[in-house]
């Protein structure tokens, strides 16, 4: 080997003893302790709705049907709009990266013909009522493993039911609103 070679292979293992020795010197001068309490407090209302709190204490959402009866159809309009980078809303429509959503409540789960369903969907069965609607849009990965859908979901259950109201607007004969 040739002595430019030589102080390559010197100066690499040099750099490994620094940087070894360096950590375990870090070690014996620097002992952290964990805290027993936070250092800061961050303060969080108080006074949250009461459908939300029922619905973070329960782990699901708060059901469709009261919710439904103050529902606006425009605002759920509005927050569909996020919706719209994945999914079409006309009659007809091709489906984006996600399946036209026209005609969806009281269709079957996999109710786009030629659309390629995930099997946690496909394997569903069933149509899409109200409730499973509300659940799915809570939750979609929770409600069906494995999904597609990357959507993180709708929390505040206002905001759901006003979509909810504007996808069974989507339809030729809207089903009737649950009791």
């Amino acid at each position: 080997m040739s002595m430019e070679t030589n102080k390559i292979f010197g100066a690499i293992l040099l750099a490994l003893l620094i940087g070894t020795l360096s950590g375990f010197i870090a070690e014996v001068l620097v002992h952290p302790k964990a805290l027993k309490q936070p250092s800061y407090v961050i303060a969080v209302p108080e006074s949250a709705p009461k459908a939300e709190a029922a619905a973070a204490g329960s782990g699901g959402p708060a059901a469709i049907g009261p919710l439904l009866a103050k529902a606006d159809a425009a605002a759920g309009q509005t927050a569909a709009k996020a919706c719209a980078a994945c999914h079409t809303f006309n009659k007809g429509e091709a489906g984006k990266v996600g399946p036209n959503l026209y005609g969806i409540i009281g269709g079957p789960k996999a109710h786009a013909q030629g659309f390629a369903y995930s099997d946690a969907i496909a394997k569903k069965g069933g149509n899409w009522d109200y409730e499973e609607l509300n659940h799915f849009l809570f939750d979609p990965k929770g409600y069906a493993p494995g999904t597609k859908m990357t959507f993180a979901g709708v929390k505040k259950d206002q905001e759901r039911a006003n979509i909810v109201a504007y996808l069974r607007s989507l339809s030729d004969t809207p089903p009737p609103l649950p009791q």
